[in-house]
């Protein structure tokens, strides 16, 4: 969806290669190594397959890694922010590919929220052609589409094919181009959400 985006013209940032990169980085892999030990960190490298299997087991052991994550991830968030909203010109939006958007609580840090929804058994057949493991517990960690799709301002149904996916960003873009601001900042007091 990303590459879509990009050639639509946004400015983007994945979230999840954001905490992949700090995966890399010595202070995380050193908090991790005291969390869960050689094992969540064999060769010098997090073992994210490890990790997702070690937090999604143990409530404690999750809420532990994103306290760890995400103020990391939030500094990285007001850095692409700066650099988008400086750009000239800049790009007609800015997106922000945020997993557990509303769980995190983070949704009150952009202008928009945008739900990609899908039909569960399709969800759960490309997660899984993904290699994501501990798919059950990561469920139950996220709210249901019906609930993301009440929370967001844009929801966008990716059942179908790639060109009706196509269609919709294509729209929702075009919507939020003619908002105004680049789709970053925080939300306005007065604007309803």
């Amino acid at each position: 969806m990303l590459g879509l985006l990009d050639r639509l013209g946004a400015a983007t940032l994945s979230t999840d290669a954001v905490v992949h990169e700090l995966y890399g980085t010595p202070g995380v892999q050193t908090a991790v190594r005291a969390r869960w030990g050689d094992d969540a960190v064999p060769g010098g490298r997090v073992d994210r397959a490890v990790v997702a299997r070690l937090a999604f087991a143990d409530p404690a052991d999750r809420i532990w890694l994103e306290g760890l994550l995400w103020p990391l991830v939030a500094d990285r968030i007001a850095a692409f922010r700066d650099d988008v909203v400086s750009r000239r010109p800049p790009p007609p939006v800015g997106v922000v590919e945020t997993p557990l958007l509303f769980e995190a609580g983070m949704d009150a840090a952009y202008d928009a929220t945008i739900a990609v929804i899908a039909d569960d058994q399709l969800r759960s057949r490309r997660a899984s052609a993904r290699g994501h493991q501990s798919l059950a517990a990561r469920e139950l960690r996220q709210l249901s589409q019906d609930e993301k799709a009440r929370r967001a301002t844009y929801v966008i149904e990716n059942s179908g094919t790639l060109a009706e996916l196509e269609q919709s960003v294509t729209r929702v873009v075009g919507l939020l181009t003619s908002a105004g601001p680049a789709g970053l900042g925080p939300p306005d007091a007065d604007a309803g959400r």
